[in-house]
């Protein structure tokens, strides 16, 4: 499976909206959040200078972050991303597909074992205030 490494940074972080910093790799990015249901939001991501990102990192160390390793799979014509956390996410694994819409049929996996995308603590924008390994 390909796979990366991502660090995330939570410049904003509020119940109905977020501003992250992702970098994975080479790669850097600035989302934005907002919020309509657990399934449907807003999102507006840009790609910034890894050298940026690197800084902005640095002036936000005092906040906690979440480190995980994402794994892209393909399955029955979608693409699941699987994330495996690290650090206080240490022991959590989610698997996420995108969809077109939310009334799109799709093929979940067989180990896809519980479905969580209406709980919101397995949010990552959660999973930095209330670590998973805090539950």
């Amino acid at each position: 499976l390909k796979s990366t490494a991502i660090k995330q940074y939570y410049l904003l972080n509020e119940e109905t909206r977020s501003i992250r910093l992702r970098i994975s790799n080479k790669d850097a990015y600035l989302t934005i959040k907002t919020n309509k249901t657990p399934i449907k939001r807003n999102e507006y991501e840009y790609t910034i200078p890894i050298q940026e990102a690197l800084t902005l990192a640095a002036d936000f160390k005092d906040k906690d972050h979440i480190e995980k390793t994402r794994y892209f799979y393909d399955h029955k014509d979608h693409l699941w991303e699987i994330d495996v956390f690290h650090s206080k996410n240490s022991g959590l694994v989610v698997a996420e597909i995108e969809l077109l819409s939310e009334d799109e049929s799709f093929e979940k996996p067989e180990w896809i074992k519980e479905e969580v995308t209406n709980d919101t603590r397995y949010l990552n924008a959660n999973l930095v205030k209330h670590p998973f390994s805090e539950w």
